[in-house]
């Protein structure tokens, strides 16, 4: 069993609970695709739906890359890691601006 003490801050841990509330938000909107397709709905209808959750997802990434400048890089500076933490986010920032 893990204590309150041994949980790591993360750089999202103050806004955990909006994270965890709109990512259940995107799970939601992924079942009601699932659903659009069993009906057999219009492809753009579709389509609108699955660029809605990208826009979602996006703002989930936008919010742990805050979190993650303000408090991992900021504790990473301190331990003397910071070029190592700037290129760990800087290759996690490409990874999300590739797409399709």
């Amino acid at each position: 069993m893990t204590s309150a003490a041994d949980t790591p801050i993360r750089g999202y841990t103050a806004s955990k609970d909006q994270l965890l509330a709109r990512l259940r938000r995107v799970e939601g909107q992924v079942r009601g695709i699932e659903r659009m397709v069993e009906d057999d709905r219009y492809c753009i209808d579709v389509l609108t739906q699955i660029s809605a959750i990208q826009a979602a997802l996006d703002k989930v990434a936008l919010g742990l890359l805050d979190g993650h400048a303000r408090h991992c890089m900021h504790e990473g500076a301190a331990e003397g890691r910071a070029d190592e933490m700037a290129t760990e986010m800087m290759a996690a920032v490409g990874r999300l601006m590739k797409r399709g």
